[in-house]
């Protein structure tokens, strides 16, 4: 997708990984993470001499919601790929469940904790990842890409394995400190750049989180790309594409300045 992106005209730069980063550790309502999205994007901001677009997949577009709030002289538009932003009832739930202890319980890192993060080497795990339901409707070059990028080889007790570059306990740590403080935020932070949002028809995100407080920061910017709520997984091409179109349409908005 990156590279389609780039075919397009369009420079990328992104993170590696968010949480993996000691100067920027994972806490309730990941206010370190979006520092260090706000330090690798000022930079680029100073070198450009104009604010640029933040696009991000899932944690990505929350985090850039957040980046832009927090530093509105950043951003020239903010594009949210099957991020649906938490607010109302749904987000007073998560904040009782993390204040409770009970958020491992009902968040995805249920799942995440006892994700499989090692194999015997980089085809043993390329299969694994293809007998997965989700992970099976990736497009095949962005599947190799994950396998490629995504998974190292290391020594475990001795032997050589291919495992997650992705720690599995960061990623629960992330899902189980998801901000519920998105609407008073906003509320008191508004977003001056114009937002946009590209969702997944079959993305049980938005069927979880709901569309009202997305509708409303987004001023109804909203398209629905056929897939999951991977979707830039499944059609990266198709997604590259979506994102053009949203970027160009967002270049004609105006900034907000009250």
């Amino acid at each position: 997708m990156f590279q389609a992106l780039r075919q397009r005209g369009l420079a990328v730069q992104a993170i590696d990984q968010f949480g993996h980063d000691p100067r920027y550790p994972v806490t309730s309502n990941w206010p370190h993470l979006v520092q260090q999205l706000i330090d690798f994007a000022r930079p680029q901001v100073d070198a450009a001499g104009a604010p640029l677009f933040f696009v991000g997949h899932s944690l990505g577009g929350f985090l850039s919601l957040m980046a832009a709030a927090k530093a509105p002289e950043l951003a020239r538009g903010v594009l949210l790929l099957d991020a649906p932003v938490l607010g109302g009832w749904r987000a007073s739930a998560v904040g009782l469940a993390k204040r409770t202890q009970l958020v491992g319980a009902v968040s995805p890192g249920k799942v995440s904790r006892r994700r499989r993060y090692q194999w015997a080497n980089a085809a043993d795990a390329l299969a694994h990842f293809q007998g997965k339901r989700a992970f099976a409707q990736w497009h095949p070059q962005v599947l190799a890409d994950y396998i490629a990028h995504g998974t190292l080889d290391t020594m475990v007790d001795g032997d050589s394995k291919r495992v997650l570059r992705f720690d599995r306990d960061v990623e629960t740590a992330i899902y189980n400190t998801l901000p519920d403080n998105l609407e008073a935020m906003l509320r008191h932070h508004p977003v001056h750049c114009p937002v946009a949002f590209i969702g997944g028809t079959r993305s049980a995100e938005i069927r979880q989180v709901g569309m009202t407080l997305t509708q409303r920061v987004t001023h109804g910017r909203i398209m629905m790309l056929d897939g999951s709520h991977l979707f830039p997984m499944e059609q990266p091409l198709v997604t590259a594409a979506a994102i053009e179109a949203a970027l160009l349409n967002l270049s004609s908005s105006p900034r907000v300045t009250g």
